[in-house]
């Protein structure tokens, strides 16, 4: 057995944060949850050397820089992580230009546990083959 998914939670709501947090330990997956796109954008700088995660679950509509905005800049900075993106509002317009640039999977809240495990399993499966 390998060593575990990680995987990062950015949401704004706590609630939304410590369910998802429950659910993917319960799932076998460490967690790390971040509210705010400004504190993850900076755990992702500073983990150069450090493992970062293997997929990150990341809410649409943050206050300041937005889950697209976040995508964006992981993409500028050269961070290649899965991105899972969540939404409380169905977009197609946003839905497809998220996964054009990107993004493994585009979820509408509320969240289907088995739909949110299955995405972050294609998307670290993805990310694991490559290109």
């Amino acid at each position: 057995m390998g060593p575990r998914v990680l995987v990062a939670v950015v949401d704004d709501e706590e609630s939304v944060c410590r369910a998802l947090l429950r659910l993917l330990r319960a799932a076998g997956h460490d967690v790390e949850t971040f509210t705010s796109s400004a504190t993850f954008l900076e755990s992702m700088r500073e983990r150069l050397p450090t493992r970062r995660p293997d997929c990150v679950v990341l809410d649409l509509h943050l206050p300041g820089l937005t889950g697209l905005d976040v995508q964006r800049q992981l993409k500028k900075d050269g961070i290649g992580l899965p991105i899972v993106m969540i939404t409380g509002n169905e977009e197609a317009r946003v839905q497809d230009t998220v996964l054009a640039e990107g993004a493994s999977a585009f979820l509408v809240k509320p969240l289907n546990a088995a739909t949110l495990l299955d995405a972050i399993s294609n998307a670290v499966a993805g990310a694991a083959a490559g290109p």
